[in-house]
Parts: C-alpha cells; structure tokens; sequence
C-alpha cells in the first residue's frame, strides 16, 4: 500500500513552523510525525502539502493509496487500523478523519459513499503551534515505549549519578560522564552520538536525538526534546528544539519551540509566564490577531533560519518567523515577521540576498546545500509574510 501524509486543516495553525516544512515533518516526542507513522507501518510515505513546497516534499500516487492525515501522531492501534484500510473506507474521531483509501482512478472523495470506522481511542493531535511543547511530554513517553521495546540500552557510565535507571535508555555512541540523570519524573533517552557534557542536571521526561549535545553545567526540566544535531546550554524547560538549531550558552528557555537553523545568542531568554499570571496569547496567522492559547505558559515560538543576538529577552507569547535577525536592548514586540532585522527600537527588511548567504554558510558547515529547493520556499515565504513587515 502506499501512504500519503497531508497537512490537513491545521497547517495554517502550525505556522511559522509549517512556511517551511509539511506538518508531517515536525519534531515532536522523539521523532518526527513521519517517522512516527513509517516506523510503525513499515513503510515510507509522500506528502500532500503547500505547492510551493512540493518540490522538496513530493507525493507519489500510485494506483491504490491511503491518504493520512498527518496531524495525529501514529501509535499501534491507529497504525494498525491504517494499514487494514480497504476500498471506500476512511477512519474518523469524531468530526476529523485520520485517514482514508484512494485510488488513481477515482476523482473525488465523497465519505457519505464510505464505510466509516470510528476511533475512540486515545491519540496525540497537534492543532496549535503549542501543542509541541505543551503535548512532548505525552509524545515522549510514547516514543521512548515504542523505540525502547525489547532492547538492551548501552550501560550507564558508572561517573553517572542516577535516579530510575530502568527509565533511560542509551543509544550506541552517546557519551556522558559525571552527568545527573533522575528519570523518576519521565523516561530519558540519549540518541545515537549523542553527547552530555559533565556537570548537566536533566529530569526526564527528556530526548537527547541522534548527534545532539548537551553543553556542561546544563540545567534541564522536562518535557524537553533536542533535536538531531542541535545543541543546548544553560536552563531549559519543556522545550522542543527541531534539528541543527542552538541554544549554545547561558540564559533561560521555557515553554517553546524553536525551528531548524536557529541561533541563539549568549544570555538570551524568554519569558513564559505573564506578570499578572493572565492566559497568554499568541499571534495568530489564520486570524492576523492575537489569540487565546488556555496556557498559563507560554514562552517563544521561533520559525526557521532565525537567530538572536547576545542578551536578547523576549517576552511572554513571542512569535517569530522564518529567516528574522533580532538583536539590541530592550524587548522587541511579541510578533515578529518573517525576514525581519532589528530588536526593540524597530525593524528593517532582511533581505533575501543577505540572509541566503548566511543559511547557505550554516548549512554547508553541516556538509549540506542550499540549493535553488530551499531557496525557493525561502522566496515563497519572503513574498508571502511581506504584508506583516513595516517596509
């Protein structure tokens, strides 16, 4: 069977993390939603997303096809009824399908012509930007159970001072020496390569992915999640940080999630939690206002390709697009655009010119390319987030 992941009716919702990927391809628990799905179907996937997009994450149609909506994360029993799927059946929770058969012939898809299968079952969705940090915790213990089955971890280091071993898992090649790991409050797992320096305190729930690292004397609160090859320092809590991002140095980051390609500069911080301790709101792309998210904390939201200068604050609910450069005293306002440059005395337009120089230098230290793919969808969001800038 061939599978196909679309973003379904919450890729609006997820902006700016989806300007420049499908929502399948966010990083959530341990693993991607892709990942999650393929994993458990023993089977790669396509995707159906934004046409400017397509190049970089094509679909492959072939004459039978299920189609999935990537906004639920897989577990056994939803992967299990997906790939039982058959002619003219589509699986929904309550008003939402999760997902459906299709075949190449077949020009539209009319459910009240399906046979639908109803799932009661529990099961992660992520609606909102806030769902990734608010839910990691959920999706960690998911994927730690998943990956964790039946196999042996690599032994702890004896220099380790550890609470609830049973609950950590090791990778091949991960170091850590003279660490603290207390998995008491959620299981801990360090990805293939990975590495925790001496000194760094972690509480689980916690996910060290492949090629990460864990810079010394860090202090770590769960549900934190460090992507494949990004970096952390400094005090982190319930944080997802997606691949090749890093938060480097000293300074606080809470309740956020920061896209792939980001800086942050020594001594940054955020604020998660309002002065009046009032709900937080975030920019809302959908509804081009602020919107209520039911959290009491809420930190930083930060796109792709952004970065922020030493000593930057942010407040409580800030949202920043794809390919933004922050730096300066003072907070700077709680949205800001895509392709911005500046901080709290105001912003100017990041051109594109300036700021493909500076992916395609932090990519190729990563020995990879900024080709004419990325510097499309780059184009595509610069065009697209013009009518939020001030130029």
């Amino acid at each position: 069977m061939n599978y196909i992941l679309f973003d379904g009716p919450s890729r609006n919702a997820l902006l700016p993390f989806t300007f420049t990927r499908p929502v399948a391809d966010i990083l959530i628990g341990i693993m991607t939603i892709r990942q999650k799905w393929e994993m458990r179907l023993g089977s790669t996937t396509t995707t159906l997303t934004e046409e400017y997009l397509s190049e970089k994450y094509p679909m492959v149609e072939l004459e039978e096809n299920v189609m999935i909506n990537a906004s639920f994360l897989a577990n056994d029993a939803l992967a299990e009824l997906v790939s039982n799927l058959g002619h003219n059946q589509a699986i929904f929770k309550g008003d939402e399908v999760i997902a459906f058969y299709t075949s190449e012939e077949q020009e539209e898809v009319d459910f009240d012509a399906y046979e639908i299968i109803e799932y009661n079952g529990d099961c992660i969705t992520i609606e909102h930007t806030w769902d990734i940090f608010s839910k990691n915790d959920a999706a960690i213990r998911e994927d730690f159970e998943y990956l964790t089955e039946d196999r042996k971890s690599q032994p702890i280091p004896k220099s380790v001072n550890v609470i609830a071993p049973e609950y950590i898992f090791i990778e091949e090649g991960a170091k850590l020496e003279f660490v603290t790991l207390n998995a008491s409050t959620g299981p801990i797992y360090i990805g293939r390569d990975a590495e925790i320096m001496e000194g760094s305190t972690i509480r689980g729930p916690f996910a060290l992915c492949d090629d990460a690292s864990v810079k010394m004397g860090s202090k770590v609160y769960g549900a934190t999640t460090v992507g494949p090859h990004s970096r952390i320092g400094g005090e982190v809590k319930n944080a997802v940080l997606f691949a090749n991002s890093n938060k480097g140095h000293e300074g606080y980051l809470g309740d956020s999630v920061i896209g792939e390609w980001c800086n942050m500069g020594a001594d940054t911080n955020n604020s998660n939690l309002k002065n009046n301790y009032e709900e937080v709101k975030l920019w809302s792309y959908e509804t081009e206002r602020f919107a209520k998210t039911g959290l009491q904390f809420c930190g930083l939201m930060m796109g792709d390709h952004s970065k922020c200068g030493i000593n930057t604050m942010f407040n409580t609910g800030t949202v920043i697009g794809v390919s933004a450069n922050i730096f300066g005293t003072g907070f700077p306002r709680n949205f800001i655009p895509s392709f911005s440059w500046g901080g709290a005395a105001g912003f100017t337009t990041y051109l594109t010119v300036k700021a493909f120089e500076t992916a395609r230098l932090v990519m190729n230290r990563r020995g990879l390319e900024f080709d004419e793919r990325e510097a499309a969808i780059l184009e595509h969001v610069f065009e697209e987030s013009k009518k939020w800038r001030k130029e």
